[in-house]
C-alpha cells in the first residue's frame, strides 16, 4: 500500500488554488446566500445554475478541464468549495457529472462527442444529466435491477422498460443515462448502459421526493415505458456487449459492471462534497465559538468546546487527504488495492454526520434552529453515508479487500 501511494504530494499546484479560490468566491458569493431559500422552496435553482453557466462553472469545459487535470485533485478541490457554499445547490450545479462520468468510463469517444454536451447545453440554454441505476427494489443489491433492455434486431433498436429512483435530476433532465439488464441470469455481468435521448417517448417522471437533506437537488423516479433508442445510444455499442456476453456464458471473466464501474469512479467526488459540507459547519461552529459569552468568556476558552473543535478539524483534514490520495491514485491508474475509493467515500461520509452533529451541540440550542444554517448542514450531510453506497456497502467492499475473502 505505502508503495502504491508514494509519489503522491497533497500540494496543489498554483493553478489548482487559483481554481480553488475562484470557485471559493462563486460559493460565498453566489452559493452560500441562496442556500436556505432553495432549501425551504425543494425546487432546482435554476438561476443559480444559470449563473454558473455564466463563469463556466457549470459547462462541459469546465468539468472535463478538471476531471482530467494530471494531479487528480481538481473535481475534489472544486467540489468541496461548492458544496462548502450549499450542498443541495451544489447537487444541482454537479449532478450532471455523475451521467457525464457513467457515459466517459463506458462510452465511445463518438458517443462521448454526440451526448456530453447535450448533458450541459448552452449558457443560454442549460441543460441536465441524470444517471440511472437505482430501482425500487435495486439500491445497495445492484445485481436486482429489473430494467430490461430488449434488441430488437429488425430496427436495430433496444425497447427499455422498468422504473428507476432515486434519480439526481430524474425526469427533468435533458439526456438520461440508463443501466439495464440485457440478461436477468447473468445479474450484474449480464447489465450495459444506455442513453435516452431528449424528448424519448415513453419516458417519464414518476414520484418526486420530498427529502431530509439536500432539498434543492430534484430526486425522483425514472418510468420507462416502451422507450425505443437507435442501437447506436449502448454505451460501448453492441460489438462489445456481445463479447463480454459470450465470455460470461463460457465461464470467463467479464471486466467491471458498468453501473459499478461509475460509482468507483465517482467514490472520491462524492468523498469531496461530503468534506465541503463537514468544513461548513466545522468553520461556523469555530467562529462562533470565538464569539459567543457564557459565565464572563468566549465558550470557545472552554475546554470541552476547544477539544471538540479541535477534533472536528481534524477528522476534515483527514477526511480531504483520503479523499485527494484516492483521487490521485485514480487518476494514475493506480489500483484501489485497499479499496481507497471507498474509504474515502466512508470516511468523509462519516466525518460529515459528526462533525455536523457536533457543530450544532456547540451552537446549543441556536444551533437548532433555521436562525443557524448548521441544522441544515447536519441534514444534507447524512446522505452520504447512504447514497453511491451505503456505509455498510463501503465496509463490506474494503473488507473484501483488505482480507481477499468474499466478504458477504
Amino acid at each position: 500500500m505505502a508503495e502504491s501511494v508514494s509519489e503522491f504530494c497533497p500540494e496543489p499546484s498554483a493553478d489548482l488554488r487559483e481554481v480553488r479560490d475562484w470557485v471559493h468566491d462563486f460559493a460565498a458569493t453566489v452559493i452560500r446566500p441562496a442556500g436556505a431559500e432553495w432549501d425551504e422552496r425543494e425546487e432546482t435553482p435554476w438561476p443559480v445554475i444559470q449563473e454558473a453557466a455564466k463563469i463556466g462553472l457549470y459547462s462541459l469545459d469546465f468539468f472535463a478541464q478538471q476531471w482530467f487535470e494530471q494531479s487528480g485533485l481538481g473535481i475534489p478541490i472544486a467540489f468541496e468549495e461548492i458544496f462548502w457554499g450549499d450542498a443541495g445547490i451544489g447537487l444541482s450545479i454537479v449532478g450532471t457529472g455523475l451521467a457525464a462520468a457513467a457515459l466517459a468510463s463506458n462510452g465511445t469517444s463518438e458517443q462521448m462527442g454526440e451526448w456530453l454536451p447535450q448533458m450541459f447545453g448552452t449558457v443560454d440554454d442549460v441543460k441536465l444529466g441524470a444517471f440511472c441505476a437505482s430501482e425500487p427494489d435495486a439500491g445497495s443489491d445492484v445485481g436486482a435491477i429489473r430494467t430490461r433492455a430488449s434488441y430488437d434486431e429488425a430496427k436495430d433498436e433496444w425497447v427499455l422498460n422498468g422504473v428507476k429512483t432515486w434519480a439526481t435530476n430524474g425526469g427533468i433532465a435533458n439526456v438520461h443515462v440508463i443501466v439495464a439488464s440485457v440478461d436477468p441470469e447473468l445479474r450484474t455481468r449480464g447489465q450495459a448502459s444506455f442513453v435516452v435521448p431528449p424528448g424519448a417517448r415513453g419516458l417519464s417522471q414518476g414520484q418526486k421526493f420530498r427529502k431530509h437533506g439536500i432539498r434543492a437537488s430534484h430526486t425522483a423516479e425514472v418510468v420507462l415505458d416502451d422507450v425505443r433508442v437507435p442501437g447506436s445510444c449502448l454505451l460501448g455499442g453492441k460489438d462489445k456487449l456481445d463479447a463480454r456476453l459470450a465470455r460470461v456464458r463460457e465461464g470467463g471473466r467479464s471486466g467491471e459492471q458498468s453501473a459499478m464501474r461509475t460509482f468507483e469512479t465517482t467514490r472520491p467526488t462524492v468523498a469531496a462534497m461530503a468534506v465541503g459540507i463537514a468544513r461548513a459547519a466545522y468553520e461556523y461552529a469555530r467562529d462562533y465559538a470565538r464569539e459567543r459569552e457564557q459565565f464572563g468568556r468566549k465558550i470557545g476558552q472552554n475546554q470541552a468546546v476547544a477539544f471538540l473543535l479541535a477534533d472536528m478539524a481534524t477528522r476534515v483534514d483527514i477526511a480531504r487527504l483520503m479523499t485527494w490520495r484516492a483521487a490521485w491514485m485514480a487518476r494514475n491508474g493506480r489500483p484501489f488495492d485497499q479499496a481507497e475509493g471507498s474509504m474515502s467515500k466512508l470516511v468523509a461520509g462519516e466525518t460529515a454526520v459528526w462533525v455536523t452533529e457536533q457543530a450544532i451541540q456547540i451552537l446549543g440550542g441556536a444551533g437548532y434552529t433555521r436562525d443557524h444554517p448548521v441544522e441544515r448542514f447536519h441534514r444534507d450531510a447524512k446522505i452520504y453515508t447512504i447514497f453511491e453506497g451505503t456505509s455498510e456497502i463501503q465496509r463490506l467492499l474494503i473488507g473484501r479487500a483488505v482480507t481477499g475473502l468474499h466478504v458477504q
